[in-house]
């Protein structure tokens, strides 16, 4: 399996919004999309002195599915305007794991 880590950071008071766009329209449009071999996605959050930093954690069972969702250059964010315009930084390549030891409890 491979873990596709992207970081982003907003001010607390865009926090609210962030999330909501996150979980209202990216994470079910990610998964309207039927993308073989997508197995999941993890959103996180953590606070950071002045600003709030979001973090996605997606699974994949190989680099051609990271493929399918986002083409040859499969490092590129994927980042929607409307999250843009609430971020005041993210990463503009998501970093990829091969992941070597996952145990379900």
């Amino acid at each position: 399996m491979i873990c596709r880590l992207w970081r982003g950071w907003t001010t607390p008071g865009n926090a609210d919004a962030y999330e909501r766009i996150v979980r209202g329209e990216v994470i079910p449009g990610i998964e309207a999309r039927n993308i073989p071999g997508f197995r999941h996605i993890d959103l996180m959050k953590r606070e950071l002195g002045g600003g709030v930093e979001f973090r996605t954690l997606m699974g994949f069972g190989s680099l051609d599915a990271i493929r399918a969702f986002m083409g040859e250059d499969y490092s590129a964010s994927h980042v929607p305007a409307a999250a843009q315009a609430v971020l005041f930084g993210f990463d503009e390549r998501a970093a990829h794991f091969e992941v070597l030891d996952r145990r379900e409890q």
